[in-house]
């Protein structure tokens, strides 16, 4: 058992390791060689930079020191070490490749590669445990006591904020609005990172014909049904209702199938964001 506990910390490092590259590639690369401030810690990080002179991946370590000691007083240290190991290489990398200069000076595909590089390394190393210290620590806390808001959502609100200062600093409007669309963007790709494509359709079906519709359903599509017990309001009737989830592309299928067996039938077509159980996520995978 220890052994085995001193494994999957070690594949954890590795992926936090690879994950801090990822990041680090997207903020030195993309992101601060044009002028870019991605909102969080790495946003006021650019931004002083320009201001200061020291290196962004320094300015970066020196921010998050408070912020790791409030980490630990909130989660522990076993939570912060790793968080902590996190923040140390992503700065590391960061000036390690600040040297190379940008690799486009395309201010959107700066905004677009940048963001996306950047919500990956976040999403690996979120799904180790940690964080990427700065604002992740703090949204983190907020997710606690607020956990139907998407972390994604949450970096969008304080990143803004971040992005409007940037604009004052560099006194340029457009390069503030190129770091706007990579917020944008980083929030829709960290949320497809963290929670998967997994978007699916959940379907309830009131019909004449459950049992028929229910098989044909497990047999052609190949997805689960579960039947519920309803009482016809009018009526007083007893019937079954099909519910089941599919996949975002089954649902046409879904459709023309109770469309072929029983034009008839009642049918309720909503989304799924997030979908727990077999053929999807794991019960027992984090969330942050």
């Amino acid at each position: 058992m220890r052994k085995n506990k001193y494994v999957m910390l070690a594949m954890k490092l590795v992926v936090i390791t690879v994950a801090s590259i990822i990041y680090a590639v997207g903020i030195s690369l993309f992101l601060d060689p044009n002028n870019l401030a991605p909102g969080g810690v790495t946003g006021i990080s650019v931004i002083l930079n320009r201001m200061t002179g020291a290196p962004t991946g320094t300015i970066y370590f020196l921010i998050n020191i408070p912020i790791v000691i409030l980490g630990i007083w909130k989660f522990g240290f076993q939570f912060m070490g790793k968080t902590s190991f996190a923040v140390m290489m992503t700065s590391f990398f960061t000036n390690l490749f600040a040297g190379m200069g940008a690799f486009t000076d395309d201010p959107i595909l700066a905004a677009l590669f940048g963001s996306v590089l950047m919500a990956t390394g976040i999403g690996l190393i979120f799904r180790t445990g940690a964080t990427t210290g700065g604002t992740d620590i703090i949204i983190k806390i907020i997710r606690q006591h607020f956990p139907y808001l998407k972390t994604g959502f949450l970096f969008q609100c304080t990143d803004v904020i971040i992005v409007a200062i940037s604009g004052l600093v560099f006194k340029n409007v457009n390069t503030a609005l190129y770091a706007l669309i990579a917020v944008l963007i980083n929030g829709k790709a960290l949320d497809y990172v963290l929670y998967g494509g997994d978007e699916a359709k959940m379907v309830y079906i009131i019909t004449s014909k459950p049992n028929e519709i229910g098989k044909q359903i497990m047999n052609e599509i190949e997805s689960g049904v579960t039947y519920l017990h309803g009482t016809g309001g009018w009526t007083g009737d007893e019937k079954k209702v099909i519910f089941c989830v599919v996949r975002r592309t089954q649902g046409p299928q879904v459709e023309e199938l109770v469309k072929e067996l029983d034009p008839q039938a009642f049918m309720i077509v909503t989304s799924a964001n997030e979908i727990y159980g077999e053929g999807y996520k794991s019960f027992f995978a984090d969330k942050f």
